[in-house]
């Protein structure tokens, strides 16, 4: 008798243990969408105290207040969520919502909004990027971490494939940054050296000064000539 309720409780121990990660999931998801549900009641409440404001003012508020349900969106996801393209997208969400919230500033700088709008641009390029290299990070450490549960040649291999497909996207980016610099060089109507050119995945980001905006416009659109180039942002600023 006392070797069956052993067993028997042996055996609920064993069936707790293994149900755990399934609960802690449940908690997570829950916990999650209380989360979310939070930060939307406290948007709908500010939204409702900028209806007392008007104009650029209003804007400003509301821009404001979906920057602050964005943030505690993204850490909810931090906090509650495994997934590095939810991380992603989160924090891009972020930076969107930042940005809206500069632009909403830079309406009511005057002589300086052209300026403003620029710098707000180059901001939130560099928040993007830094969150899809993020990703990147933690999707390779997440390779990594599989090639590790292999052994001998297998895992070799492994890793070899993964430093393949980064090389090859570091090479990529390389060429595009090349060859828009070279023809932003051959354009004789633009001053190449005070024009940074990044690449990122693709997307090319122009800096930098040039004596008026057909100059800037110009420069965007060479970029957008070179096979690769899948966007280009431009924060390119006006030196008269």
């Amino acid at each position: 008798m006392n070797k069956l309720l052993l067993l028997a409780l042996a055996g609920a121990t064993s069936v707790g243990f293994m149900a755990s990660p399934a609960m802690a999931q449940t908690r997570d998801t829950a916990a999650y969408k209380q989360a979310t549900s939070k930060a939307a009641d406290d948007y709908k409440m500010t939204k409702a105290k900028c209806d007392e404001r008007s104009g650029n003012a209003k804007d400003l508020c509301v821009q404001e207040a979906k920057a602050a349900r964005a943030r505690a969106d993204a850490d909810a996801v931090a906090q509650f969520k495994n997934d590095t393209k939810d991380v992603r997208k989160s924090r891009i969400a972020v930076a969107d919502a930042d940005y809206d919230v500069a632009k909403a500033k830079c309406a009511d700088m005057g002589d300086s909004k052209g300026n403003c709008m620029r710098e707000a641009k180059v901001t939130h390029t560099a928040a993007v990027n830094d969150a899809k290299a993020e990703q990147r990070a933690a999707t390779t450490a997440q390779a990594n971490a599989d090639c590790d549960r292999l052994s001998g040649s297998d895992k070799a291999a492994c890793l070899a494939r993964g430093k393949s497909a980064s090389a090859g996207e570091a090479v990529a980016d390389t060429v595009i940054t090349t060859k828009v610099k070279a023809d932003l060089i051959k354009e004789p109507d633009l001053k190449a050296m005070d024009v940074h050119v990044e690449t990122v995945n693709g997307v090319v980001m122009l800096s930098g000064f040039v004596p008026s905006q057909a100059e800037a416009d110009k420069a965007v659109q060479l970029a957008r000539g070179v096979k690769g180039v899948t966007e280009v942002q431009n924060g390119l600023q006006i030196k008269k």
